[in-house]
């Protein structure tokens, strides 16, 4: 198949998003699969206000359906909510060619925080953006019932992997985290407001709290905690190395759709404590780590989980499976879509 995908979230971003397209697009391509990226460093962008980090394209909408016609996919998605999934969307419609969307993150929820403003002032362009998707790609089944729950219907499961070949429990572990006070508490992640990281840096268990990620919080958090050692981004080894490094995992957030991190942590042998909510409620269960609303009970009962269950239970996600799922959701655009077009 050619299969064209849109997207406001790529690299240098560091997220769930990216690492999911890039971890599906390396396995559709394995299969034979011809992969179109349409992606924000294709134009010309400014930086989200209140996070920089995020490029938004500002891209014409006939600039954007040129791409998209030049390479005369077979199936067209969009995988995000942003400006430039919002022109394909326009250029599809126009020319009644069907597509598939994602749910990929909380954005109700995000801009609510960020600005102040009611929630469900954002589901409202929520619902309007997947409202003419073929279907919308769902991670787990609490997002299908919240999803459901603000009238989006037509979902269709998609998973989440792991690259085993990082992220396995015999990973040399971080040398920077020898000889820390033990135990060596992790969180991984975006250094944003969102993911209620201030919930982990002020929880009480004793030992060394480790900060993974970059984000417009980091500075301010870096000050206000100075016992908590932040470590920047990390990837690959590296990576692999601070999950195997650590005691426990720390997932603080309560407004993620899934948690990719969460079972990269257990592949690596580590128990992951976190909030009862969304995500980690889909994501892990008692044997494999701990859910309270008292963080500081999640922790210290994730510390006791055995490590070799851990890793078996995050080696069961497969990226093969989720592009499966990805693959088999897609909705195939007619042979005359095109010529329509045109």
């Amino acid at each position: 198949m050619r299969i064209a995908i849109v997207t406001d979230a790529w690299e240098p971003q560091v997220n769930g998003v990216v690492r999911t397209l890039k971890a599906v697009r390396e396995q559709l391509e394995g299969q034979g699969h011809l992969i179109r990226v349409i992606s924000p460093d294709l134009f010309y962008s400014l930086p989200c206000p209140t996070y920089p980090e995020i490029r938004l394209a500002m891209a014409r909408t006939m600039t954007v359906g040129s791409m998209i016609a030049d390479f005369a996919p077979d199936a067209i998605h969009l995988a995000t909510e942003g400006p430039l999934c919002a022109a394909a969307r326009r250029w599809c419609l126009r020319r009644a060619i069907p597509f598939t969307t994602a749910y990929h993150t909380q954005f109700p929820d995000y801009a609510a925080k960020r600005t102040g403003m009611p929630a469900q002032w954002f589901w409202r362009y929520i619902q309007w953006f997947h409202a003419p998707s073929s279907a919308v790609l769902v991670s787990t089944a609490s997002v299908r019932a919240t999803l459901r729950a603000h009238g989006i219907d037509r979902l269709r499961h998609w998973g989440r992997g792991v690259d085993l070949s990082y992220f396995r429990p015999d990973a040399p572990p971080l040398d920077v985290l020898a000889g820390l006070p033990r135990p060596v508490q992790l969180y991984v992640g975006r250094v944003a407001v969102e993911k209620n990281i201030e919930a982990f840096l002020t929880s009480g268990v004793p030992g060394t709290k480790v900060v993974v990620g970059d984000g417009p919080a980091r500075a301010a958090l870096e000050a206000g905690y100075p016992d908590a050692l932040f470590l920047g981004a990390q990837s690959g080894t590296a990576l692999a190395g601070a999950y195997a490094g650590a005691d426990v995992f720390v997932f603080p957030s309560r407004t993620d759709t899934f948690g990719l991190v969460m079972i990269e942590a257990l592949a690596c042998g580590t128990p992951v404590a976190a909030y009862p909510v969304t995500g980690p409620i889909d994501v892990i269960d008692e044997t494999v780590g701990a859910m309270d609303e008292d963080l500081d009970g999640a922790i210290r009962r994730a510390l006791t989980r055995d490590r070799a269950a851990c890793a078996a239970y995050g080696g069961r996600f497969s990226w093969s499976a989720s592009a499966a799922e990805f693959r088999d959701a897609l909705v195939p655009i007619a042979e005359e879509g095109f010529a329509v077009a045109a």
